[in-house]
């Protein structure tokens, strides 16, 4: 099982590292407040509406624990519960820390409005319900995916300099350190739906189109610090002997 984990963790790993790279290249470039607030009002969107067959978005879920609540004890078991309500906490808090930073650039209180979804979100979306709706494989396999391996935040928690970066920086710790090690849980739960030499190679196939999705829906996010070409030599330096 845990070969199986680890391998599944080093089919999504050059996507994961090209996330980073589009990063680093975005924050290096020193950008501007207006190219910083465009990244901000769709990664707000991907906070409160990651609608993808696993997760309902913060509106429905919370509502999803409200109708569970007279169940704790019964047919819920009240850890499980708690911890359902923590990740709640956290993802919430996710959006907070980002949304106060985009309240600081535009200078003003920020609404539903200032949220944007992208295309490469959208397709995102679209794919990721399709293979959920799919063999319990390839709904597997989106576990993984999910987060491209907190990498985003891992290179936003290292700026420094400005009033800005430093915030940046702050949410993105938070977030980081909440999120850091989501990906061996899910290679984990993801193993265990391989049974056979198919499903895994099923398994890789859906992880590698989701990941690679990801990477084109952050070059969107970020104002494409890579070109097309450029995509594909950092998923290739990064590749692992899979």
């Amino acid at each position: 099982m845990r070969e199986t984990e680890q391998y599944l963790i080093d089919v999504a790993y050059p996507y994961w590292e090209a996330e980073a790279e589009i990063a680093r290249r975005f924050f290096r470039a020193k950008p501007t407040g207006e190219q910083h607030v465009y990244w901000l009002k769709a990664q707000l969107w991907k906070e409160l509406h990651p609608v993808d067959g696993y997760f309902s978005g913060l509106h429905r879920e919370l509502a999803n624990l409200v109708e569970m609540f007279p169940e704790v004890d019964r047919t819920v078991d009240r850890h499980h519960y708690h911890g359902l309500m923590e990740q709640m906490v956290q993802e919430f808090n996710h959006y907070v820390l980002q949304a106060d930073i985009l309240e600081y650039l535009l200078g003003r209180k920020i609404g539903a409005e200032d949220t944007n979804q992208l295309p490469q979100e959208k397709a995102l979306g679209e794919l990721r319900r399709s293979l959920v709706a799919g063999s319990p494989v390839q709904k597997a396999a989106v576990l993984v995916t999910e987060g491209g391996g907190a990498r985003l935040f891992r290179e936003g928690r290292k700026l420094k300099g400005s009033v800005l970066e430093r915030k940046i920086a702050a949410a993105m710790e938070v977030i980081y350190q909440d999120e850091k090690n989501h990906y061996r849980v899910a290679a984990q739960e993801a193993a265990a739906a391989v049974a056979n030499k198919r499903d895994l190679k099923a398994m890789k196939r859906a992880i590698e189109r989701v990941s690679l999705q990801r990477v084109h829906m952050r070059n969107e996010m970020f104002q494409y610090p890579l070109s097309a070409e450029a995509v594909k030599r950092c998923v290739a330096r990064f590749h692992r002997p899979v």
